[in-house]
């Protein structure tokens, strides 16, 4: 029979990774599934972004962030399986059964939902032979704003992503030009003002009808465009493309386990974690309640709360919430060997 787990927390982005560092706080035996590759969530998709609404923490790029976080996540050294989907949730003799995609069964007294806005993957140009340049020179995402220095940029969308990444590039790259398949971007006023007082090109009304490759190095160099009917052909060094991202949220729970829905996606529950169901507990982007935070700051206090709510349920006798870290005596000796490597001892 496979370990019993205090909790099984479904996704390792911020509120994931934040719920198995406060489990952990808690002793809580602790397992985190994450159906991608690698820990981090959504911040991943923008490495080279600066963060800089974490309080007390100093702005860092996306890519940084994420490893702390990961450090501070595993901290207790809770068992990870990565590259993991689950897929179905049935509960007998109190216990939770996850079951996964390659038919593995997770046992657990208790779950944290949070698997944020689902498995998430850019919406990809649809365009036959486009995926063979996704090894050249068209993106769906910034890795590297250096890559981008001094050359030629198309960024294909008008959301926000799409203009951020723009404004981002605007005096990095040789030149940025954004085209948007409708007649008016949707993304924030400010952001397009700076566009266009920067007289970066806007093109609206265009779609990418087919790409032209360098015969030498196979990278593209022009884009051909459909603009009200007519064709135009760019020079492109790099091609960047923001046309938003597929979500897929196929869990399941058997009968009379399903939490309460808004909007067939996000669990309805309380600003504690709690949702209709017991025993199953939600934080970050997946659960909705009033006065709900959608920010990073936000997904650590609904982790902590989850976290709390499911001690509790398991143990009705233990505190709301763990002693603060400065009186804890679970970090007394990493304390003295953070003080030892601060003095050089």
């Amino acid at each position: 029979m496979p370990d019993i787990y205090d909790v099984t927390i479904v996704g390792g982005g911020p509120a994931g990774l934040y719920s198995a560092f406060y489990s952990g706080l808690r002793t809580m035996k602790t397992k985190i599934i994450e159906s991608q590759t690698m820990l981090g969530g959504k911040v991943n998709i923008y490495p080279e972004k600066m963060i800089w609404d974490v309080g007390g923490l100093r702005p860092m790029r996306g890519e940084e962030f994420v490893k702390d976080l990961i450090s501070q996540g595993l901290t207790f050294e809770p068992t990870v399986c990565l590259n993991t989907k689950v897929e179905y949730i049935t509960k007998e003799n109190g216990l939770f059964t996850l079951i996964t995609d390659n038919g593995e069964k997770h046992i657990s007294k208790t779950v944290i939902m949070a698997n944020g806005g689902g498995i998430i993957s850019p919406q990809k140009l649809d365009i036959e032979g486009a995926s063979k340049y996704e090894l050249t020179n068209l993106h769906y995402t910034v890795q590297r704003i250096e890559r981008f220095k001094d050359k030629h940029v198309l960024i294909s969308g008008g959301g926000n992503a799409a203009i951020d990444w723009a404004a981002e590039l605007l005096h990095v790259a040789e030149s940025v030009t954004v085209i948007y398949r409708k007649d008016e971007l949707t993304a924030h006023e400010a952001q397009i003002k700076n566009l266009q007082e920067n007289h970066v090109e806007i093109i609206l009304n265009a779609t990418i009808t087919s790409l032209v490759a360098n015969k030498e190095n196979h990278a593209i160099d022009q884009v051909i465009l459909e603009i009200n009917g007519d064709n135009r052909a760019i020079a492109v060094d790099e091609v960047l493309i923001n046309h938003g991202y597929n979500r897929e949220a196929s869990l399941e729970f058997e009968d009379g386990l399903q939490p309460e829905m808004k909007d067939d996606y996000y669990y309805i529950g309380t600003p504690k974690g709690v949702l209709s169901t017991e025993g199953i507990f939600a934080a970050g982007d997946i659960i909705s309640y009033e006065g709900k935070v959608n920010l990073l700051v936000g997904a650590f206090q609904d982790a902590l709360n989850a976290v709390n709510s499911a001690k509790v349920f398991i143990e009705p006798s233990a505190y709301d919430t763990a002693m603060v870290s400065s009186h804890n005596e679970v970090f007394k000796e990493r304390n003295e060997l953070l003080l030892k490597e601060e003095l050089g001892i």
